[in-house]
């Protein structure tokens, strides 16, 4: 063997190392094993787990959660926080509900959902970036807000018919395309989109410039306030769309839908990677977030666990997630 070739071998070698490396420092990483391990170890000790329809129903649960950790990912990537995202989904959702079910078609019906959606997120930015508030404070508002909204919308009455195109709302989000669940196949489209705008488009590197410092991403020229408001509108999107989802996996929809939904996403989120101080998070972490906090809840359900558990388990993740962030900027910091 000539000393070119065996240099090349350590080159590569060394080059390798350094790939596994920098792939074992991501928290994402660490949590796709985890989520990997979980169902390695409920498919070995349940005979339901991997059972057709059960990865059926896990897939498409976890799509729910998915869609909207995107939109909570870049929000928490601006350096802000969106509690409203539960009350937009069953604004949306009403929405799309009453004017499919006064007869109106499917086409109308979920562009005016996801108006509404934008709507919220419109309001919640303009109030966060141009008047100052804290994100805190405004989406708990807005939680509020939305789901007295909803109320309003449908005098508080659970809707089961939706008009002409019933049949076609109930296919969009109960049915399945090639055997894989439609709000699956939504998910990775959406995925997609968001890591592409995340990494390759202009408006993704100033999400996470003005994350990571505000005050510095002002001195370069990054328009702030018109950015912050279309992270909160995007975030919003995400919601409605899942909203409309949720109508037709469900077949009906009341005001309670997405109650409490804000602390499962922002915990897909964090879990998947999102620094709660800005700067940081992917669109595949948040998938990959939202999978295992899935995967979490039917264990519980399989091994005869009290649900009761669940945010006991997701409020021990979202603890771990953030100390092991921490524990590895410290680390990075010596």
């Amino acid at each position: 063997m000539s000393n070119s070739n065996a240099i090349h071998q350590v080159i590569d070698r060394s080059e390798h190392k350094d790939a596994l490396t920098r792939l074992a420092s991501h928290q994402t990483f660490w949590v796709f094993i985890a989520a990997l391990l979980a169902c390695l170890a409920l498919t070995i000790f349940t005979d339901t787990f991997a059972t057709e329809r059960n990865i059926f129903n896990v897939t498409r649960n976890f799509a729910f959660v998915g869609i909207i950790a995107l939109g909570m990912t870049a929000v928490i990537a601006s350096g802000g926080i969106d509690l409203s995202v539960g009350s937009t989904v069953a604004l949306s959702a009403m929405a799309v509900a009453v004017l499919m079910s006064s007869g109106l078609p499917i086409w109308v019906g979920i562009p005016a959902a996801l108006l509404v959606a934008a709507l919220v997120g419109m309001v919640n930015g303009a109030l966060i970036a141009y008047a100052g508030m804290p994100p805190f404070v405004v989406t708990l508002g807005m939680l509020s807000v939305a789901r007295s909204l909803a109320m309003v919308l449908s005098n508080n009455k659970m809707i089961y018919e939706f008009g002409p195109d019933h049949a076609l709302l109930l296919q969009l989000g109960g049915g399945a395309t090639y055997g894989i669940p439609n709000p699956v196949i939504v998910l990775v489209v959406l995925t997609a989109l968001t890591a592409f705008l995340f990494r390759w488009t202009r408006w993704g590197q100033h999400l996470f410039a003005i994350g990571g410092n505000e005050q510095a991403a002002k001195l370069t020229g990054i328009p702030v306030k018109h950015l912050k408001i279309s992270v909160y509108v995007f975030a919003a999107l995400m919601a409605g769309i899942t909203g409309v989802l949720e109508v037709g996996w469900l077949g009906g929809v009341t005001t309670n839908l997405g109650q409490a939904m804000e602390l499962t996403v922002i915990a897909a989120a964090v879990i998947g990677g999102a620094n709660l101080a800005g700067g940081v998070g992917t669109a595949f972490g948040a998938v990959v977030g939202a999978l295992l906090i899935e995967v979490i809840r039917n264990s519980l359900i399989l091994l005869g666990i009290s649900t009761f558990w669940q945010g006991a388990f997701v409020g021990t993740f979202i603890v771990i997630a953030v100390a092991f962030d921490r524990f590895r900027n410290f680390r990075s910091s010596e």
